[in-house]
């Protein structure tokens, strides 16, 4: 998955002292583009070949690389060889590796959180960074505000020996994804995990389930979530009664049937690879 970039590891405790030296990656976004240089494994320029700009705020460290996001709303000037690039495209460029796509959609979670928390929600004062945690303070209230994580689940839904797979409708929102996936959907107020499986399978299916068995966790910077992937059995009918306002398709497949995605970055992806591997037993 995404996050498996061993022995490369990802070091993301908050470091309000660090400051870029030469080889620092500085990470600059502009919209929804980031700055890279393509053909040579996702790379992000270094401090010195931006000019060694000031407003760079520390991201974390990735290997023995320290990251810096560009924080400041005049655009530097863009050393050669780099270019633009959305960062929906990122993951689908065949050069891209996995460490540097995973720094990417890490350090892309933070940019536009702190996009969106600017300003405090309690009394309208510009915020600031905090000068001990990972945070946004009030310097006129004291509020503090964290990241935000999206906690989401990831469910295989399995019958007969079978796996349910679906394909969102264009109305969803999903635009652009046409491959097969699982069922997904978001933790509401007062659910555990569980019940989000059992919530959003009966929402999207129409079905019931049983014997919920927990897989596996993934980070999804993309989107700013935390994926919960779980296998579970259908209770009682199998009959599929698709949201048609979310879903254009779903059917339950047999191992040898089931149409894996483009990369292996994805939770969904390793999910439904395990199920035809026959390695899911419930």
């Amino acid at each position: 998955m995404l996050q498996d970039i061993s022995p490369i590891k990802l070091d993301n405790h908050f470091r309000p002292d660090a400051r870029p030296d030469d080889k620092s990656s500085i990470v600059y976004f502009s919209g929804n583009e980031i700055l890279i240089k393509k053909g040579e494994g996702l790379n992000f320029p270094t401090f010195k070949q931006m000019g060694r700009p000031d407003g760079c705020v520390y991201l974390f460290t990735i290997g023995n690389t320290s990251c810096f996001l560009y924080d400041k709303e005049s655009r530097p000037e863009l050393p050669a060889s780099y270019v633009m690039m959305p960062v929906s495209q990122v993951r689908h460029e065949k050069n891209s590796y996995r460490a540097g796509c995973f720094a990417l959609f890490t350090a892309w979670h933070l940019f536009r959180w702190y996009q969106t928390t600017r300003y405090c929600e309690a009394c309208g004062h510009k915020l600031a960074h905090d000068s001990v945690e990972r945070a946004m303070r009030c310097p006129d209230c004291g509020r503090i505000f964290y990241p935000r994580i999206n906690p989401a689940v990831i469910v295989g839904v399995i019958n007969d020996g079978r796996l349910l797979l679906t394909r969102y409708a264009p109305s969803s929102g999903h635009r652009g994804i046409n491959y097969y996936a699982l069922i997904a959907g978001f933790t509401e107020i007062g659910e555990t995990l569980e019940q989000t499986v059992e919530r959003e399978v009966m929402e999207e299916v129409g079905l019931r389930v049983k014997n919920i068995r927990y897989y596996k966790s993934q980070p999804w910077g993309s989107a700013g979530d935390i994926l919960a992937g779980f296998f579970c059995e259908v209770d009682g009918s199998a009959d599929i009664r698709p949201d048609l306002n979310e879903l254009s398709k779903a059917f339950f497949a047999s191992p040898s049937d089931v149409v894996l995605q483009n990369d292996d970055f994805s939770l969904t992806n390793e999910m439904m690879l395990k199920f035809k591997q026959g390695q899911i037993k419930l």
